[in-house]
């Protein structure tokens, strides 16, 4: 449905249970793969570029309590992404299909983790799923907390999962210089660990 009070021309909301979910965590495989098939159908059938994201918790951005993802036609920048197969595999939390979930070696914050498929074939619903079991790990492992996640449609197509644990200062938004305070290796191996 259109966004009621877009920022940009073109935005969209995507609903993710018809009944009232609060977190991404809270839903099901079926619901995912229902999400996962709402964003795709969008891209596919519209064109341009979509950006596809969710934000949880008022920190991250939400402004309704209902678990929800937007889309947003818009430019993404080019993120380079050649060594995706190296990256995933250094902190590698947990595999589903074809598709890995991995704490980003260079977060920008404490258990940020990209998720992909390394082959650069995989299915989005499995990507959706592992960010689904990420938020879950996270509150296992650092209670409910507020998180953001995108998707770059690539090619290859790739999402980020960005938890809000700490707080952008001056360095960070002054010199653009993000202080990250765990280490990736022990966010994958608290990550693993949880849920």
């Amino acid at each position: 449905m259109p966004n009621l009070y877009p920022a940009f021309e073109r935005q969209e909301v995507v609903v993710h249970a018809p009944d009232h979910v609060r977190s991404f965590a809270e839903l099901g495989d079926d619901q995912v793969v229902l999400v996962a098939e709402a964003w795709q159908r969008r891209m596919d059938d519209e064109g341009g570029t979509v950006l596809a994201l969710i934000n949880e918790g008022r920190v991250a951005g939400a402004s309704l309590p209902h678990s929800h993802s937007q889309l947003v036609w818009t430019e993404l920048p080019d993120e380079g992404v050649d060594r995706l197969p190296e990256l995933l595999s250094r902190y590698e939390i947990r595999r589903r299909g074809g598709v890995v979930a991995s704490a980003h070696p260079v977060g920008a914050g404490p258990y940020e983790c990209l998720v992909a498929p390394p082959e650069g074939e995989g299915e989005l619903a499995d990507g959706l799923v592992l960010v689904r079991d990420l938020v879950r790990r996270l509150h296992d492992a650092e209670g409910v907390r507020p998180w953001n996640a995108w998707l770059h449609p690539g090619p290859p197509w790739h999402m980020h999962f960005v938890p809000r644990l700490t707080a952008l200062a001056g360095i960070e938004l002054g010199a653009g210089i993000h202080l990250n305070v765990v280490p990736p290796e022990q966010a994958a191996e608290r990550l693993r660990s949880s849920g």
